[in-house]
């Protein structure tokens, strides 16, 4: 369980500020406590991500399987079991400390699904991949904004904390089965040793080494989430105040539509830029067509529905482009770390941006209608972030056409080596494909 899922059966970064009186009184915490265990997952993902990109560089996928699924067992078990603590002094730092280490699991798992992801589909259905591991992420929030309530009322909310523990358990199984037939699969290729020689090679230095087509990367997907998520946070709340007639469920569920759209266009999506590439085109065009949204939802009132369904065909392009296009820039040895030092920019960036929201929103009850005009200047700075996102995905066309255009390399483009056909021919993904401009192709 990624999310936490309050009594009421609402999420709270669906549902924004209305999930919390729900949460409190079945935890018997204040709002600033109950906050808090969501800051203490979104920070600890911050900085984690970091140290354990790099350790599964060092160490290798299959380390990183077993100690970060094993992370988020132990988080989630300790979570569940402080609920049975509710009105001591033991029950905020059991569930702090469950939280802490759920948090440092659950990313840094995202980190090697994407490594593993990106080593055995690259040069082929790496899009498609990655849209597929998103649209099931994204199903297990699904079922869980779903079922999580009528399990709660029927069990209570002991047993659905331990639920989602046992979810973890599963996590943990199915992991390491992915870990013995990787094994299995680098021993059919004889790369097994030669991975384990590149991996020693890896150094927390060659962070200077990530060149600047990754760093644009990283910025385009920080800004574009920066618009995504903040927004996603507080929708519901927004629908209940400018719109008349939308009760908090109805409002909750059309929120909720960005990530369904998702949800069903992730694989169709990557089908068709594994098809035509053109990943870095995709990055501005979908940047581009955001603007629209948060222009409507500031200044009109088109139906809401319309602009959640919009923006969310939109995240399905973002990232179904984006994630999949670090892969193409930066050397497989160094993936882990690369990839940890993206999530953990755009955490820090969602992180800052949601605090930026939180001032312009007002520090007043959160059962007090907003006045439109903050509203207003909140999707202003959507607009901003969205802005800078396609400023930061023009500037890496650009340079990308400099260093050979892998990201905009079609299918037909792409070179048979990149198959899976022989040692010989998987080998290069293990080095730096770099040539004298020191830019990763």
């Amino acid at each position: 369980m990624q999310n936490l899922t309050c009594p009421n059966g609402t999420h709270h970064n669906s549902t924004g500020h209305d999930s919390l009186p729900g949460c409190v009184e079945g935890l018997g915490m204040t709002p600033a406590q109950y906050n808090l265990l969501y800051a203490i997952y979104a920070w600890t993902n911050a900085v984690v991500v970091i140290l354990a990109g790099f350790l599964i560089d060092k160490l290798g996928n299959r380390f990183g399987v077993f100690v970060f699924s094993l992370m988020t067992v132990l988080g989630s078990s300790i979570f569940a079991l402080g609920s049975h603590f509710k009105g001591s002094p033991y029950l905020l730092p059991m569930m702090l400390t469950g939280r802490l280490l759920f948090g440092s699991g659950n990313g840094s798992l995202t980190i090697v699904q994407n490594r593993i992801t990106a080593f055995w589909f690259r040069g082929k259905e790496l899009a498609l991949a990655f849209g597929l591991t998103l649209s099931f992420s994204r199903l297990g929030s699904v079922l869980n904004f779903f079922f999580t309530q009528q399990f709660e009322a029927k069990f209570g909310m002991q047993w659905t904390l331990w639920g989602g523990t046992l979810l973890c358990v599963l996590g943990f199984v199915s992991a390491l089965t992915v870990s013995v037939l990787d094994k299995v699969g680098m021993k059919q290729l004889g790369l097994d040793g030669l991975i384990q020689q590149e991996s020693k090679k890896v150094r927390i230095q060659d962070i200077h080494r990530l060149p600047l087509r990754y760093w644009l990367l990283v910025l385009t997907i920080m800004f574009f989430y920066n618009g995504v998520f903040p927004f996603v946070a507080d929708a519901s709340k927004f629908i209940q105040d400018k719109y008349s007639g939308y009760s908090q469920q109805a409002a909750a569920y059309i929120a909720g539509a960005v990530y369904d759209s998702s949800l069903v266009l992730s694989a169709a999506v990557g089908i068709l830029i594994d098809y035509v590439g053109l990943r870095g085109v995709f990055a501005v065009g979908c940047a581009a067509l955001t603007l629209p949204v948060f222009a409507l939802l500031a200044f009109t009132f088109v139906p809401p529905l319309v602009s959640t369904i919009w923006l969310g065909i939109t995240y399905s392009f973002a990232a179904a482009s984006m994630w999949p296009s670090i892969p193409l820039v930066v050397p497989q040895a160094t993936l882990g770390t690369a990839m940890g030092l993206a999530t953990s920019v755009q955490m820090v960036g969602v992180g800052l941006s949601n605090l930026v929201v939180g001032h312009i929103l007002g520090t007043k009850s959160s059962e007090l209608k907003i006045p439109l005009w903050r509203w207003q200047q909140m999707m202003i700075f959507m607009l901003a972030n969205t802005i800078a996102c396609i400023v930061a995905s023009i500037s890496l066309n650009v340079v990308d056409k400099k260093q050979g255009g892998a990201l905009n390399s079609t299918r037909k483009g792409v070179a048979l080596g990149r198959g899976r056909g022989s040692p010989a021919e998987a080998a290069p993904l293990l080095r730096d494909e770099t040539g004298p401009g020191g830019s990763g192709s």
